[in-house]
């Protein structure tokens, strides 16, 4: 049988601020530059999300991309568009919001919520144009 890989793709609006407490602010904007701004920044991200697994003979389907569309609204959507994700995201409480951070909190949210035979594959955060980070997972080349 086939497996496969199929990918919704999404978008949300967010601020943050990357910013460790124990460090001095001299050393957050070393490290941090503009995105150290105490006053916050904002971006428009894409976030794709990939599922893997055998295709459904009866539906020609890994996953129902509308179903996969209905579970990231739910759990990643709902609580980061357009809201502050240093302050209003309960799952990020505690983490320093960079787009690593959020795309390996974003797996967690989704890993353990799809129909049985569809594993999550990859995660795909884009913060701009020209930045982005993936996450393929715990173990071999996605452990943290």
């Amino acid at each position: 049988m086939a497996v496969v890989r199929a990918t919704r793709r999404v978008h949300f609006s967010a601020a943050h601020r990357l910013h460790r407490s124990d460090w001095s602010d001299e050393r957050n904007r070393a490290v941090f530059g503009d995105c150290a701004n105490p006053n916050w920044h904002g971006h428009n991200y894409e976030l794709d999300v990939t599922v893997e697994g055998p295709v459904d003979p009866e539906t020609g389907f890994v996953m129902d991309l509308k179903h996969l569309k209905e579970l990231v609204e739910r759990q990643v959507l709902k609580d980061v568009d357009h809201k502050n994700l240093n302050l209003e995201v309960a799952w990020l409480d505690g983490i320093n919001p960079s787009t690593e951070n959020v795309a390996v909190a974003i797996w967690g949210r989704l890993a353990g919520e799809l129909p049985a035979g569809v594993r999550l594959a990859k995660v795909l955060v884009r913060e701009t144009p020209r930045n982005w980070v993936e996450y393929t997972g715990p173990g071999e080349g996605g452990s943290v």
